[in-house]
């Protein structure tokens, strides 16, 4: 793959040199990196992409442990790092053990190997969706720890590619943990536990919601790249993200999947299109999708997200059994006995990294790549059905060959995609 062009970003040395974060800024703040690398029980820690989610992922990972160290941060674009050092190192309560040094920042297309090498244990792993499985192959691959941000990838051959080396960490005793966040979040599990008891009967329908406003756009700055333009606004390009119906509502199919018992829908079928954003800085995906999924069980999950302005949110699943209802999200069941959850409530963010370094201490690591793929075969079967206007089965999804984006990376000039016009788009 190919390194940043020098024409566009600098080195690391000089991004070090002329951003905020200087290599001065880094001495200067004393991270007590020798230390840390010495204390066998200090778990290192590396960073992978290097957006909100990421920095978000990297306070919330240092914040669960007290024993662990960040000494390796990467994003494609130079500047993304230095912002996200700069957040990390004036946030109080990890910086101390942030270690992150001038020699440890790396850019480029290929900085997840940089940093997976960096002599790290655990590596968090944030970047767009699309670059996912080749990431996660490759740290199982030199043996590291995974927290894997959600979705794990943006097609089916991903999907597949995930899946083998979720069985081959396993085979390894490594951790991968899920950013599918809602299934570490102890109201939303009590509430999914207590339907699963039986508090509402016998699950006849789900009716799940994810329907929120428009997202943010970095618009197009002079001497970007198509590749350039479309990685810094990877929202909107489905070789990137899937889709939101992938890359956002993946959650709340995720819980759909959850109350399903993980299992997979017999077939689908689905409506979509773009409304509000027909302009062409929003890439090929659509603004809203319904998808009615149909399991064995004769359960159905009637589905809808939306990314539109000025229109009502919602985002919930409202569960219908033959002895009452439940919200997911409300954490609350009206039946024969009404029930509403009252307990804690922490950061589901930081609950999920305090149980992966507990896993990992504890030498049983968890493995969350069952539910994690499953989901994201979801979220794509559904993509397939807008995007085309057709029903489709389940093996029709899991045997797509088809897979999104270049072959290879490099800053220049690449495909954005169609927009898909159902009835006239076919499955590759």
């Amino acid at each position: 793959m190919t390194e940043l062009n020098p024409a566009q970003a600098s080195s690391r040395r000089t991004f070090l040199q002329n951003t905020a974060v200087t290599a001065a800024t880094i001495s200067t703040l004393g991270f007590p990196q020798a230390v840390h690398a010495a204390e066998s029980d200090t778990l290192r820690v590396g960073l992978v992409g290097c957006g909100g989610r990421g920095t978000a992922a990297a306070i919330d990972a240092l914040s669960a442990d007290p024993q662990t160290t960040l000494v390796a941060i990467g994003d494609t674009f130079p500047d993304r790092s230095a912002a996200c050092l700069q957040t990390l190192s004036d946030t109080p309560e990890i910086a101390s053990r942030v270690a992150v040094t001038e020699d440890t920042v790396f850019s480029g297309f290929d900085n997840f190997k940089k940093v997976i090498d960096s002599g790290i244990d655990v590596v968090l792993l944030a970047t767009p969706p699309h670059f996912r499985p080749e990431h996660l192959a490759y740290a199982v691959k030199q043996g590291k720890h995974s927290f894997v941000e959600k979705p794990i990838a943006v097609d089916v051959p991903g999907v597949l590619s995930v899946q083998k080396t979720c069985e081959e960490a396993r085979q390894k005793n490594l951790a991968v943990v899920s950013g599918l966040c809602w299934r570490y979040d102890l109201g939303v599990k009590e509430t999914m536990k207590r339907i699963q008891d039986g508090a509402i009967g016998e699950i006849v329908s789900i009716e799940s919601r994810y329907n929120t406003g428009t997202l943010w756009h970095r618009g197009h700055e002079p001497g970007w790249s198509d590749m350039e333009y479309q990685i810094r606004n990877w929202l909107y390009f489905t070789w990137l993200s899937g889709d939101h119906i992938n890359e956002q509502a993946i959650h709340s199919l995720d819980k759909t999947a959850w109350l399903t018992g993980d299992t997979q829908p017999v077939q689908a079928m689905g409506i979509g299109g773009r409304q509000q954003r027909t302009d062409k800085k929003y890439g090929n995906i659509f603004d809203h999708h319904v998808v009615f999924y149909e399991y064995p069980s004769g359960v159905r999950v009637f589905f809808t997200t939306r990314q539109q302005d000025n229109c009502t949110p919602f985002v919930d699943e409202i569960v219908m059994g033959t002895k009452g209802t439940a919200r997911i999200l409300t954490n609350r069941i009206d039946g024969e006995k009404k029930w509403k959850y009252r307990g804690p409530k922490p950061s589901m963010y930081r609950v999920e990294h305090e149980e992966l370094f507990k896993s990992i201490r504890d030498d049983t690591p968890i493995n969350n790549g069952g539910y994690m793929t499953n989901s994201t075969l979801l979220a794509i079967m559904g993509r397939m059905c807008t995007y085309t206007g057709q029903d489709l089965k389940w093996d029709d999804v899991i045997t797509n060959t088809e897979r999104l984006g270049p072959n290879t990376y490099e800053w220049g000039s690449v495909s954005e995609g169609t927009v898909a016009i159902p009835g006239k788009t076919t499955i590759a």
